[in-house]
């Protein structure tokens, strides 16, 4: 039987991270993946192809509506087939290069495809083969959840992943559910040429963030004539020789929307199935995800989890990253490493980008008891008045007393770039004060943050542009 110090089960983001600090560690690991290729969700089937067709959409998108006198520019072929073949050839090459090729210079490093299953407390099972190690690392990823929708399965639908495959653009598409894979993907299809109609179960197009931001970018997609159904009940599909249909209710009455295929946003699940984690105690709570500890530690001790597959706040690539690498750290030398995850930013690769760190006004009042909170336009930035962009918003959210900075949320061109500046703020807990006397390029969007700590004081709509 074949003994390691810590086997790592999944083969992305989070077990990637493990393997390389057990690696740099010098501790014998074995690498145990199935299901996706080596990369996992974010460069095979989620961020890396995604934002490839995403940026392909802004191309066309821009090139009809840039906003400048004078300049009138032609898009002479789309072929959307091409398009979807270039971004496969790209995460083909990732892949080779920041996985395969990573893994071969891991010298502790061992891979093995296939399913791992638990079968005692310190072995696993793969291939027919017993395994036995020290310490484990769980980062086996989630799935896309199947909502009770009647007959969707005879129907037939697509998750993110036959989405960015696909070889024929359709003509009108249906996304079950908003949020960043819906609202993502509702826009890049709809830039293409597609019809796209989104069916939101709640009221909000994604809940955790500012509802004032929220608000705004649902009135922008649908200014650029995406459909927004939201507080919808999905109830079934059904499908004859050229459509598919789905009904679903809506103000209290039965309403039916036809596509050519069905996009399902509606969450992710955990996959926990078939890891034999019953076996060895290994607690899971009601929405299938391994219970972890700010220390990734689960019921049992020798025995971690990151990702996707817990129940961690946030369940992001970057983060499952940091916390396989943590994990790792403290499962081998025994340390108590964590993730401040409110110093975490997320964000929706719609545009304007949504990011957003931090406390919302909504959580600091449920927290404190109390906020301070200015919204900004993206109309009194300079930058955005020349980039003819002045649809978004800035919010900030200040502890009244201290005046330090407790939630950035931005919804704007190249937001997701801007809330790094606002993640490390709130991180070296700063003040608006300290974001007044800073003095960043101008013109700049990065001016958007000390604006919006500025409103606190003054009256922007009185200041001159360098300020």
């Amino acid at each position: 039987m074949e003994t390691y110090d810590l086997i790592v089960i999944g083969g992305g983001a989070g077990a990637f991270a493990a393997a390389i600090r057990a690696d740099e560690l010098g501790a014998k690991t074995a690498m145990i993946n199935s299901g996706l290729p080596l990369g996992g969700t974010c460069v095979n089937v989620g961020c890396v192809p995604s934002k490839t067709l995403i940026h392909a959409g802004e191309i066309l998108h821009y090139s009809k509506h840039h906003g400048i006198p004078g300049i009138e520019l032609e898009v002479k072929n789309f072929n959307f087939t091409k398009v979807v073949q270039d971004e496969l050839a790209l995460v083909e090459r990732l892949r080779n290069e920041k996985y395969e090729k990573v893994l071969t210079g891991l010298e502790h490093v061992s891979l093995i495809d296939g399913k791992a299953a638990f079968v005692s407390s310190n072995e696993v099972e793969v291939n027919g083969k017993r395994l036995t190690a020290k310490k484990f690392i769980i980062a086996a990823g989630s799935t896309t959840t199947v909502p009770p929708i009647e007959n969707i399965r005879e129907v037939g639908f697509i998750t993110h992943i036959e989405a960015l495959k696909l070889e024929r653009q359709p003509k009108e598409l249906i996304v079950v559910g908003a949020g960043p894979l819906g609202l993502e993907f509702a826009q890049l299809f709809s830039r293409f040429g597609t019809k796209v109609t989104i069916l939101q179960r709640g009221s909000s197009i994604f809940p955790p963030a500012e509802k004032e931001l929220t608000d705004r970018l649902r009135q922008i997609l649908e200014k650029q004539g995406i459909i927004i159904k939201t507080d919808v009940d999905v109830l079934a599909a059904r499908k004859d020789a050229d459509k598919k249909y789905v009904t679903y209710t809506s103000g209290g009455k039965q309403e039916e929307v036809s596509g050519d295929e069905i996009l399902l946003a509606t969450g992710k699940t955990p996959n926990t199935q078939g890891l034999g984690l019953e076996k060895v105690g290994v607690e899971i709570d009601g929405k299938k995800a391994i219970v972890v500890d700010q220390f990734f530690a689960t019921s049992q001790s020798h025995i971690f989890a990151v990702g996707d597959i817990t129940s961690a706040p946030l369940r992001l690539e970057p983060t499952a990253g940091h916390e396989g690498t943590l994990a790792a750290e403290n499962a081998l030398k025994g340390t108590q490493l964590s993730i401040d995850y409110n110093t975490v930013p997320y964000a929706i690769f719609t545009d304007p980008q949504l990011a957003s760190v931090g406390y919302t006004e909504e959580g600091q009042m449920k927290a404190m008891g109390v906020c301070a909170c200015r919204t900004v336009s993206l109309a009194d930035v300079p930058k955005a008045i020349i980039l003819r962009q002045t649809d978004g918003l800035i919010k900030m959210a200040i502890h009244p007393k201290t005046k330090q900075i407790m939630g950035v949320h931005i919804l704007a061109p190249n937001a997701v770039e801007l809330i790094a500046q606002a993640a490390i703020l709130i991180r070296n807990k700063n003040t608006i004060d300290d974001v007044t006397s800073s003095l960043p390029i101008f013109p700049s969007l990065s001016e958007a943050i000390k604006i919006a700590a500025l409103s606190f004081t003054k009256d922007i709509s009185k200041l001159s542009c360098c300020v």
